[in-house]
């Protein structure tokens, strides 16, 4: 073999090595990453907590969307941001609830989920007050959807009432029972707004009639979280 021919197949041999190299250490264990980020490939604990550690509202609603998709789909439907949680606005909603004031935008209590509060929270007022509203809770994950946005995670429940916790006789809302008609609720005025390209469901806590959240509220669901995909803004 000639020198020149020895040459052209070592160049060979060390691009076929180089472009191994590149798939087994590079690409390929991206590609399973990226996978194993959709969300239909991982299992998540589909439940919050409360600061102390109790069990707190089960996760039944998710969204795949970016965070300006969210804010503008849930302002399109009527839901207001829900504020932050400092004394001003917790002596807000104490004179919202006690005098029957409007405050459409008022704070929910902090809810964790895979170790974090709520990145987000919105609600929907009904009657005058802030006593009684629907609400939901979202958590950013690292999974994706198949567009590449992320998913978030949320609890979705009704306030009923302000009153004390069962469990600790702290003041609270106490939430409606039926958390499944609250996600279909959710869902439904996102779907009737237009801001939903497509929904689908994903396993949740599973299916009880005995569950009691963290101020000792009684709830049933069928232990499902629906899934809506948010259209993108441009």
């Amino acid at each position: 073999m000639s020198r020149r021919s020895l040459r052209r197949v070592l160049t060979w041999l060390v691009a076929l090595c180089a472009g191994w190299l590149a798939l087994a250490y590079v690409a390929a264990p991206e590609f399973w990453a990226f996978r194993d980020r959709d969300f239909r490939n991982q299992r998540f604990e589909m439940v919050t907590h409360t600061p102390q550690g109790i069990p707190g509202d089960p996760i039944n609603v998710g969204l795949v969307g970016s965070e300006k998709d969210l804010v503008h789909a849930f302002a399109v439907a009527g839901w207001d941001t829900a504020d932050a949680v400092t004394l001003k606005t917790a002596i807000e909603i104490g004179e919202s609830v006690l005098f029957d004031r409007p405050y459409p935008d008022a704070p929910v209590s902090r809810l964790l989920f895979q170790g974090r509060a709520q990145d987000l929270a919105f609600e929907k007022p009904v009657g005058a007050s802030a006593d009684r509203r629907h609400h939901v809770r979202f958590w950013r994950t690292d999974a994706t959807g198949d567009d590449g946005r992320p998913l978030w995670l949320g609890s979705a429940a009704f306030d009923r009432g302000v009153g004390l916790s069962h469990d600790t006789g702290a003041i609270t809302h106490h939430i409606g029972p039926d958390i499944d008609a609250e996600r279909d609720f959710l869902i439904n005025d996102l779907t009737s707004a237009d801001t939903l390209i497509s929904t689908s469901d994903m396993p949740g806590i599973g299916a009880t009639r005995t569950g009691r959240n963290g101020g000792g509220d009684p709830y049933f669901t069928d232990g499902k979280a629906i899934v809506g995909v948010l259209r993108q803004l441009p």
